[in-house]
């Protein structure tokens, strides 16, 4: 292939890849609508209520039915539900949260003028309620990209910069502590957009670093340059516009709402949103995604090290891509 050929080549790739990228990020959000969202409806007329919901929106909700007010709170407050519809002693109230989705919170608000049934719109209050200097949850949704996006800094400089799979797990280790520490320093302590336990947060935040740079790392320490690609695309293509950080997995087209939620940037919106206005309910599930993240990076990591070790002087020296990684 000549220079020509070659150029032509790169300019068709990279049109692919601004393809891919508008799909990945316009499609959810032109997409975006109810799909078995969690609500709670309790009183004397949910049943009514429910084939209401049914009508308004065809599966759009998996609906559960509470003993009573309190019991809908609670399933509220422990990330069972988004929100809840109280009937009985006049027009329906709403309960919403929007700590757990704006988004929802708002569809949620927005159906209280419908269910009302009169001029005035039904009662609605926030149970768990956004952070006051985020009430639209707009900048908590900016968060997450520049976490995933530093974590794909952090692999590549570490894969490329560093020649010794124990040098990269040094610098990732690093990189997970001091970035989950000045990450919330900043978006906690001086933007206070995030409330909740600092150092919780922070853990969370150095986890989601550690996974996403860990995974290029350790991709690279295997296969070679190709992995960086290959681990940068699975999080930046797939990850960051699944990870339902603005919305919900539910409201997303489905079945990727789902696997985003096993990727590292769905995993982190959702477990920071647990840690910081949920007390840690909801938190199991995005917590192991992120630690199986972490294992799998350290996996790749010893692979290569035993890779390393098991190639003998003997062996014809190879491309930077496919070279074994030093011990």
């Amino acid at each position: 292939m000549n220079t020509l050929q070659r150029a032509i080549a790169l300019g068709f790739g990279a049109a692919l890849i601004q393809a891919l990228m508008l799909i990945a990020f316009a499609w959810p959000a032109a997409n975006m609508a109810p799909r078995d969202l969690p609500l709670a409806v309790t009183g004397p007329q949910a049943p009514m209520v429910t084939e209401k919901l049914n009508q308004f929106s065809p599966g759009g909700f998996e609906i559960t039915s509470p003993a009573d007010e309190a019991a809908a709170r609670q399933a509220i407050k422990d990330r069972e539900v988004y929100g809840a519809i109280l009937t009985g002693g006049g027009a329906p109230r709403v309960l919403i949260a929007s700590g757990a989705s704006p988004a929802v919170a708002q569809q949620l608000s927005a159906m209280a003028q419908q269910l009302s049934g009169a001029p005035a719109a039904a009662a609605v209050e926030d149970v768990v309620a956004a952070d006051p200097d985020d009430p639209r949850g707009g900048a908590y949704g900016a968060m997450v990209l520049p976490l995933v996006m530093s974590g794909i800094a952090g692999g590549v400089l570490l894969s490329l910069l560093v020649s010794t799979v124990t040098g990269r797990l040094v610098g990732l280790v690093t990189f997970g502590i001091a970035g989950g520490l000045l990450s919330m320093l900043i978006i906690q302590g001086w933007m206070s957009i995030v409330p909740g336990p600092y150092l919780a947060l922070a853990a969370v935040a150095g986890l989601v670093s550690f996974a996403v740079a860990g995974t290029l790392a350790g991709l690279a320490t295997v296969i070679g340059q190709p992995g960086i690609g290959l681990g940068a695309l699975t999080m930046l293509l797939i990850g960051n516009p699944f990870s339902a950080a603005t919305s919900a997995p539910e409201m997303l087209p489905q079945p990727w709402g789902a696997i985003g939620q096993l990727l590292p940037p769905g995993a982190a919106a959702n477990l920071l949103r647990s840690v910081a206005f949920f007390d840690n309910a909801g938190a199991t599930k995005p917590l192991v995604v992120l630690v199986i993240w972490a294992a799998l990076a350290l996996t790749l990591l010893a692979l290569g090290f035993l890779k390393s070790r098991g190639a003998t002087p003997a062996e014809p020296a190879s491309s930077p891509k496919s070279d074994p990684v030093p011990a």
